[in-house]
């Protein structure tokens, strides 16, 4: 299949991508992730994102692969540094991530998704997008970098999971990879510089995140470290970001839905 490459001119020169320092687009790489978490041992190395057409040991939660077929997918990572941050918060990143890639593709893409706690992208009740975050250096002014990893242009059978979809699947009204990672990217820079003139207070990005979150007030089945396994409605998420089943607060694990088995 013939796929268009993303733009890298057209990218740098974007409305409201102005917050970083470097945007790089990469034939094929394997961790774009892991390339910026490299970066971030130079300590002036702020703001960063990069991109790959492929990805070949890509990683989400878990540890678990993440691939597509070239220039089928968004392979993004975005390295930031927190300065002054209580290392509690550090937590909200990926969420706030996964608030900017709904909100950018809800205007971008026409689409409607939702979050599904902790840190995937719902469309439609299939995984459209997976986000991890990745702390690279700790200090005052600690650097983390952030992946996201999304599905445009794939058709059924180059889906990684059953219970996954794409922007083309789902009839998205942009497929422009270009234009899609643009509005993420203004979207993430617009939220993370809010965040941090509020001094990293969290009071708003909790209430948008509850908004936008699928998990709550749905039954769910959560795979909890050492074995344990939790079930019941999803009650809330805590202003820690932690989820709430029951009266019990979850902070890892693996959940799933009950309602469509993801």
């Amino acid at each position: 299949m013939n796929r268009a490459p993303l733009d890298v001119q057209r990218l740098r020169s974007s409305t409201g991508v102005s917050f970083f320092d470097r945007i790089d687009v990469v034939e094929s790489t394997g961790s774009t992730n892991a390339d910026l978490v490299a970066r971030a041992a130079d300590p002036a190395v702020d703001r960063q994102a990069l991109l790959a057409e492929e990805q070949v040991s890509g990683r989400g939660r878990h540890a678990r692969a993440w691939v597509s077929p070239p220039r089928a997918q968004i392979s993004l990572s975005i390295l930031v540094r927190l300065p002054g941050i209580d290392p509690t918060a550090l937590g909200w990143l990926p969420l706030l991530t996964g608030i900017a890639v709904v909100d950018a593709l809800r205007g971008a893409a026409g689409v409607s998704p939702e979050l599904k706690w902790p840190n995937d992208v719902l469309l439609d009740g299939r995984k459209l997008a997976g986000i991890l975050a990745e702390v690279a250096q700790t200090g005052i002014a600690p650097a983390v970098v952030v992946g996201i990893g999304m599905n445009v242009d794939l058709d059924e059978s180059e889906l990684p999971v059953a219970h996954a979809t794409s922007l083309s699947l789902a009839g998205a009204s942009d497929i422009d990879r270009t234009a899609l990672v643009a509005a993420i990217l203004a979207e993430f820079a617009r939220r993370f510089t809010a965040w941090e003139r509020s001094g990293w207070d969290t009071t708003e990005l909790v209430a948008e995140y509850r908004e936008r979150c699928a998990t709550i007030g749905i039954e769910v089945r959560a795979e909890l470290p050492g074995g344990t396994v939790l079930t019941g409605v999803a009650s809330g998420v805590d202003d820690t970001g932690r989820l709430l089943i029951g009266e019990r607060a979850v902070s890892a694990g693996d959940v799933s839905h009950l309602r469509g088995q993801y």
